[in-house]
Order: C-alpha cells, then sequence, then structure tokens
C-alpha cells in the first residue's frame, strides 16, 4: 500500500486508532509526496505545508506514524533514518554510496522469500531487511565526466 493510494488519509488515522492533527495530515503526505527523505526533510516539507511546526510534533508523528504501520523507518548503515509509505510488503533499497540516493528494490526471489532464514535460531521471523550498495546512474555520469576533464587536461 502507497498512502497516494488512500482516498482519506484522515479516515485512515482513525481507523488505527489516532487523533486526526494537521501534523500527522502533512507528515503523510510528505513522506508520500517524497518517499526516503530523512526527518529533517520531512519537517521542512511539512513546514512548508502548514508553517510553523515544531521540530519535536514532526518527530511525535513520525514516531507515532511509523508504530502503528503507516509508515516504514529505514536506517542504512552510517545515514540517517529515512521514511516511506511502502509498508504492506517485505521489498528491499537500494542507496547510492556516493549522493545517499534510495530507491526500492522488489524481493529478488518473490514475496517473502527471504524471510525464510537458513537458521532462524527459533525465532518467529516477520521481516527481513536488505540494503544494496552501489553507486547510482548520475553519480557514475559524473565520476565519467570529470575522469574525461582529468585525461583532456593532463593531455600535452
Amino acid at each position: 500500500m502507497y498512502l497516494h493510494e488512500v482516498p482519506d488519509p484522515a479516515r485512515l488515522l482513525r481507523e488505527h486508532g489516532l487523533q486526526v492533527t494537521a501534523q500527522r495530515l502533512a507528515v503523510l503526505r510528505a513522506v508520500s509526496s517524497r518517499p526516503h527523505s530523512t526527518a529533517d526533510d520531512i519537517e521542512g516539507l511539512v513546514r512548508g505545508e502548514i508553517g510553523a511546526v515544531s521540530r519535536q510534533a514532526v518527530y511525535d508523528a513520525l514516531g507515532i506514524l511509523t508504530e502503528k504501520d503507516l509508515i516504514r523507518r529505514i536506517q542504512p548503515a552510517r545515514s540517517p533514518a529515512r521514511y516511506e509509505d511502502r509498508v504492506d510488503d517485505n521489498h528491499h533499497h537500494l542507496v547510492c554510496r556516493v549522493c545517499g540516493t534510495t530507491v526500492d528494490v522488489d524481493c529478488a526471489a518473490g514475496r517473502r522469500p527471504c524471510l525464510q532464514a537458513s537458521d532462524d535460531h527459533g525465532f518467529v521471523v516477520d521481516e527481513a531487511e536488505v540494503i544494496y550498495w552501489g553507486i547510482c546512474p548520475d553519480c557514475q555520469k559524473t565520476a565519467r565526466q570529470k575522469q574525461s576533464t582529468r585525461s583532456r587536461s593532463t593531455t600535452p
């Protein structure tokens, strides 16, 4: 489920036992419009939409919306937490080592096979988090351009 597919976000909040507030609605819209944004990014989007809002109100909204499984929090290594509205499947992420761009990647072997650990040690596994790391196409292009410029400037 993506939040942008939900016809009535206020109803969704109520169905999850949450009071409908301007901050929560604005946070939902921000996460939906810019998946994989950091809390600071979301704070800026919310402030742009509803005006004055405290950082704590945004963090509180992110916390409760994550707790109620309306949004998902991911935290790639060496990166701030990011939020997304794709919550109903076990997808993974691809992160650029240079610019931090983060994109969704469907599970390579189907809907939920990665939940079958080779040895679960008695755990009931309900989520797997896989993060693929690499260099995005834009950063690859920039690196090639820099290399080309260096090559031309060192050629006599």
